[in-house]
């Protein structure tokens, strides 16, 4: 049925006959004409300077299924479809499959707790695809298993995803024990839990890792939910919360080649105030360079999330097999390796990166037409 149409001096009200009301000033009418859109491409084309801000209609109607708006005499119509535009009201966020409530998770999950999804399936089938897309997005964290003992296996799986997202180590690159490491990555010392690329002006989203032998006594892999963390801090130290949600401190990264630097929070929020990031890696922190005053209350609250990280009660430990490629988000889940004996067998792992903005696209295409 029809919405009944109020105006007044800056816009006009629709009530829809559910309870609907949507309030819309023609600002924001004469900004979202359908006309003023690329027919082909979608992009804006119309210039809002060339427009008051405020003007007033010269006719408005309700008309079957439309909103009909005309700007001055004799000029054609602004259409509005009445459905669309319900939706689409002022305040009310556009739909967002890609949009999920993340899964917190402490060690109970446990290594049997996390997702799993089957490669070929996920090669094969574009509803496979989305739905191991949705388990890792919620968890932050997944196991691919069947893999080919190939390095193209594990980057054919994740450019199913998207486009790969290169850094300073390359497109791909090898996790191994090295002679010459330029990285703690590249030793066989275990790594305490982290999230990668720090020093990096935007750090990797999502991080794959598939696993060619894992042979060698050790280097198990721990995971840790950051995001579980970060609201136990919340709830428990809002202080420590405070700080380490709006001081900024620097990490860097340098080698013969590079010298990679950055600024970040250890924990950011979203607009709705929610964690959305950590950005933690005791390695690639910089020398603290906040005022001698704050020194002492950051140290306090950086060294309760560390330690938060390393409790028992938050991490899962588990240990890849050859044909396994375990897939996480790397600016939500922490992760770390325990020591390894490369003397007692070959470790070898493949990884790149696909970054959040490549995974939550594919979301919304495969949302448009199911498999």
């Amino acid at each position: 049925m029809q919405p009944t149409l109020s105006t007044g001096a800056d816009g006009l009200e629709l009530r829809w006959p559910d309870g609907t009301v949507g309030d819309f000033p023609y600002i924001w009418l004469r900004d979202t004409d359908p006309s003023g859109f690329h027919p082909q491409t979608g992009e804006r084309i119309f210039d809002l300077t060339k427009v008051p801000l405020d003007l007033v209609p010269h006719e408005i109607k309700v008309m079957h299924d439309a909103l009909l708006v005309t700007w001055t005499a004799g000029a054609t119509p602004s259409r509005f479809d009445l459905d669309w535009i319900k939706a689409h009201r002022p305040g009310q966020a556009r739909h967002d499959p890609a949009e999920l409530v993340p899964v917190a998770w402490k060690a109970d999950l446990g290594k049997d707790g996390v997702p799993r999804h089957d490669a070929d399936r996920v090669l094969d089938s574009d509803a496979a695809l989305a739905a191991w897309l949705r388990d890792t997005k919620r968890y932050g964290l997944s196991i691919v298993t069947g893999l080919a003992n190939s390095t193209e296996a594990g980057i054919a799986l994740a450019r199913r995803v998207g486009h790969l997202r290169e850094t300073n180590f390359g497109l791909t690159f090898e996790v191994v024990s090295r002679p010459d490491p330029n990285n703690l990555a590249y030793t066989s010392d275990a790594l305490p839990l982290h999230t990668d690329l720090t020093n990096q002006e935007l750090p990797p989203g999502y991080q794959f890792l598939h696993c060619l032998a894992n042979e060698a006594e050790g280097g198990g892999s721990t995971f840790c939910d950051g995001v579980a963390v970060a609201e136990d801090l919340r709830a428990g130290d809002p202080d420590a919360f405070a700080l380490l949600t709006t001081l900024s401190v620097p990490f860097r990264f340098q080698d013969r080649h590079t010298d990679i630097r950055s600024r970040k929070t250890i924990i950011t929020l979203d607009g709705r105030g929610a964690v959305c990031e950590i950005c933690f890696n005791a390695h690639l922190a910089d020398i603290v360079d906040l005022a001698p005053a704050t020194l002492k209350p950051f140290y306090r609250a950086y060294q309760r999330f560390m330690a938060m990280t390393r409790d028992p009660a938050y991490g899962i430990a588990l240990k890849l097999a050859g044909g396994e490629m375990v897939v996480f988000d790397n600016r939500r889940i922490l992760h770390g390796r325990e020591a390894f004996d490369p003397s007692t067998g070959f470790r070898h792992l493949h990884g790149c990166y696909v970054d959040r903005g490549e995974w939550d696209s594919r979301l919304r295409v495969l949302d448009r037409s199911p498999d």
